[in-house]
């Protein structure tokens, strides 16, 4: 009589203790001392990103006179439709294995770990050194060509680009649909590129600490992977009334059971 009840509390104490709560889901909790109404200064970290091998960069010339800067800028003409991702991938300039971009009239330029800023005074100086003159008035711009990442596990899984300088790791996971509920926000994983391959680097989105992390700004092409909860390994419900519907099943079955064995 014993062993069916006894197999209940356990079941019981199993599920109750696979509840997701609301540390588990909400983002940046204060966890020190301050107090609720407590305003909290967000310290964010943003080092300026420098170029990778396989970057895609649009580059943007303007002269007085337009017709003599045609050449450089082949997406210029396609770059409000819906199209302009496409169209940046075929006439943007992709940087090779060896760092360069091949730029028309100037040729190879080494653009690797250089930032956008830099490579814009490089491109620059050298159309004034060797193509334009001072009088042309000439203005540089060079932009990524949207910043590329990719989500996977417990979210919506797939490749997405922002059209921003400076998208953070939250406004990634938004803007990807969010992390469902099941995820482990507090062991979310950054596949990161660099140029001597790909390094794996871990942050806590529960905690505000987050924010101080050199990883809280995503950079091109990185992967952002959740790993489920444990507790959703479990089995157990995701809120109190799946998990007490779930008892209710187990201990109908088990009272049945118990009344069959009997009856026999």
């Amino acid at each position: 009589m014993l062993k069916p009840f006894f197999f209940l509390f356990c079941v019981v104490t199993l599920l109750c203790s696979s509840c997701i709560t609301n540390k588990d889901i909400v983002y940046l909790q204060d966890k020190g001392h301050a107090a609720a109404s407590d305003s909290l200064q967000i310290l964010a970290l943003s080092k300026p990103y420098r170029v990778q091998i396989n970057d895609i960069l649009s580059i943007d010339v303007k002269a007085l006179d337009k017709e003599l800067v045609e050449i450089f800028n082949p997406t210029s003409s396609n770059t409000t439709s819906g199209a302009s991702e496409k169209s940046l991938y075929f006439n943007g300039f992709t940087v090779d294995l060896h760092g360069n971009i091949e730029f028309p009239i100037l040729g190879q330029i080494n653009v690797l770990g250089y930032t956008v800023e830099e490579i814009e005074d490089m491109v620059k100086s050298a159309l004034l050194e060797r193509y334009f003159k001072e009088t042309a008035q000439i203005f540089v711009t060079v932009k990524l060509a949207g910043l590329k990442y990719t989500t996977l596990g417990e979210m919506k899984a797939g490749t997405h680009v922002i059209y921003q300088d400076r998208v953070n790791i939250l406004e990634a996971i938004a803007n990807a649909g969010d992390i469902r509920v099941t995820g482990d926000r507090r062991d979310v994983m950054i596949i990161r590129q660099y140029p001597q391959g790909q390094k794996i680097h871990h942050i806590d989105l529960t905690d505000i600490n987050a924010t101080k992390s050199e990883f809280y700004f995503i950079q091109p092409n990185d992967i952002i992977l959740v790993k489920p909860l444990k507790r959703k390994a479990l089995g157990g419900g995701q809120t109190a009334v799946q998990n007490l519907t779930t008892i209710v099943s187990v201990f109908s079955v088990l009272v049945s059971t118990y009344f069959i064995i009997r009856s026999l």
